[in-house]
């Protein structure tokens, strides 16, 4: 019987991942949707921490647990645990350690996943830290973008929106280089990619351009990747000058592959109307569905 390679591991970045592991956590998810298990995780226990708010991300974690046999607990407002009096987040991790077996944690703060790490003795899976990466969030895109298109490789890419700030994009971008896809990153000037993650695709040898509008690219991208201007994470007065969202419409779409679907890892706020629900292109709500298969997936192999 051949190893498993992702038990008791942590997830915090991405970067964690080998392409054999991403394909290993996709095929086990194509299988979960197939035929769900029950009772694999009976007696284990999650506990999920999220600093910040979410919908999907923590309601797919612990509808997950619960498919697989096992339990949850946790907090989704930190203004309700001792954090409010002032506990770190090492000592907040430290002692939730000792309740369950495996950790999710969502923060505001680019690295807290990996403070939670050095600080945790069971695996820590980062649902989100600040503007910095969301692994499992990339895991669902590839799996979903896999389903749509039959393949991973050698796809067209087009990222759109706030990629100052997205950590799924982020994460998103550096899973691809393992697949040979071509990327358009489309934003306003203000929301361009960071230098960081530019650099990283270039040392990998990936082609990559930047835009300005969606039509620039619409003709050209097998899957268009959506995302929202993420407000809160900056100031009135930067908001203010990034006030102009890139906005998919139908018309845009007419010139559209045939092929093309829609991603977004949502929530979607005014830069996708809701129209284009009803378009053929459209796959984000599938995609939200395939969280759960996926979640599933990658805590039947850590923790099993």
């Amino acid at each position: 019987m051949k190893k498993n390679a992702l038990q008791n591991r942590s997830l915090i970045s991405i970067s964690d991942l080998s392409k054999e592991e991403m394909l290993l956590i996709l095929k086990k998810a194509e299988e979960m949707k197939k035929q769900r298990p029950h009772d694999l995780l009976k007696g284990k226990i999650l506990a999920s921490c999220f600093f910040e708010p979410s919908t999907r991300t923590r309601l797919s974690f612990e509808t997950a647990m619960l498919r697989l046999g096992g339990s949850n607990i946790g907090f989704d407002n930190a203004s309700a645990t001792s954090t409010a009096k002032g506990e770190s987040l090492h000592d907040t991790v430290k002692i939730m350690g000792g309740y369950a077996d495996l950790l999710v944690i969502r923060h505001p703060k680019e690295g807290a996943a990996r403070i939670a790490k050095e600080a945790s003795h069971i695996p820590i899976i980062n649902a989100g830290d600040g503007a910095n990466q969301h692994p499992t969030q990339t895991l669902i895109d590839l799996f979903s973008i896999k389903e749509c298109q039959g393949q991973l490789k050698g796809l067209n890419l087009a990222l759109i929106g706030d990629l100052k700030h997205s950590r799924a994009v982020h994460s998103l971008s550096l899973a691809s280089t393992h697949f040979d896809m071509r990327l358009f990153f489309v934003s306003p000037r203000q929301l361009t990619l960071s230098d960081e993650i530019s650099h990283a695709l270039k040392k990998k040898g990936i082609k990559f351009s930047f835009h300005h509008t969606i039509e620039e690219v619409i003709g050209k991208a097998d899957v268009l990747y959506m995302t929202r201007t993420q407000k809160e994470r900056f100031s009135p007065t930067f908001a203010e000058e990034c006030k102009d969202t890139l906005v998919l419409t139908q018309e845009v779409l007419q010139s559209a592959k045939k092929n093309l679907k829609i991603l977004h890892p949502l929530p979607r706020v005014d830069e996708m109307l809701p129209n284009i629900d009803k378009s053929p292109h459209a796959y984000y709500f599938q995609q939200a569905e395939n969280g759960l298969y996926v979640r599933m997936a990658l805590l039947s192999l850590i923790l099993s």
